[in-house]
């Protein structure tokens, strides 16, 4: 579950700092940072210990500044996070004129937001039911609904089709990341957990009544492998969803001709 949310703070003061609105800073004697460096050490303070560690107090003492002062460069936490999803949008490379197939570009969209993820666990930690209306995310937006456009479908099919892609890459992540942080908390890799617990299940598994399930276990045996491997169970994924947009967009071509 999502522990922060974006569009949580002042729309007038969120939307100023996104889009760089004079006036929209800090007022009086010159700064000593700029609200860029402040959203850079929040991003650098997110990534390396967690959104739990993110607050006004702790991005102020990174920067050698008072809580106090910092609120004079963002109002508060929530306007922060939004300008924090805005930066790490930024950090996706579009596809362009690179891909002229939809899926490929399809593809191209999905893989920056598993890679950006990886850089920004946090990132998974906000709901974007509301998203921060920056330049960066609207780029992003506009790429990823560029990426189909003209294949027959309505403004509205167009958008529904980018959210699914959307909402499949981030519960890929979120999938990989949890067991990512199970192993950190744990202190024990995958291959240790099933280990122990083929030992402790000796005896207690019968195969005539579980025998799909033990076959696909010992599958991953043969195969030494402990469990899924994210990346692969990504890709796959990330193909069967692309199928099943591929029979859309045919469908709604048969039905214009």
């Amino acid at each position: 579950m999502a522990t922060e949310f974006t569009g949580g703070g002042d729309p007038r003061r969120s939307i100023a700092l996104l889009w760089g609105v004079p006036g929209a800073g800090r007022r009086g004697p010159k700064p000593r940072h700029s609200v860029d460096e402040v959203v850079q050490a929040a991003i650098a303070l997110a990534d390396a210990e967690g959104l739990a560690a993110l607050s006004i107090r702790r991005v102020a003492e990174t920067l050698g500044l008072s809580a106090m002062s910092l609120y004079t460069y963002v109002p508060s936490k929530a306007e922060l996070i939004d300008l924090m999803l805005d930066r790490v949008a930024g950090e996706d490379e579009f596809a362009d004129g690179r891909f002229s197939d939809w899926r490929a570009r399809l593809e191209h969209v999905a893989r920056q937001g598993w890679a950006r993820a990886q850089r920004h666990p946090w990132t998974i930690q906000v709901g974007l039911h509301r998203p921060p209306l920056g330049p960066r995310v609207l780029a992003r937006v506009e790429a990823t609904l560029q990426a189909i456009d003209g294949l027959g479908l309505g403004e509205l099919e167009m958008d529904l089709i980018t959210t699914l892609v959307g909402d499949y890459v981030r519960g890929a992540v979120r999938a990989a990341l949890e067991a990512r942080e199970v192993e950190q908390q744990s202190g024990m890799t995958d291959e240790q957990w099933w280990a122990l617990n083929e030992e402790l299940l000796k005896g207690l598994v019968e195969p005539a009544r579980y025998p799909t399930t033990v076959r696909v276990g010992q599958a991953y045996k043969a195969a030494q492998e402990a469990g899924p491997d994210h990346q692969r169970s990504f890709e796959f994924g990330l193909q069967r969803v692309l199928d099943g947009i591929e029979v859309f967009i045919d469908r709604r071509r048969s039905n214009l001709a």
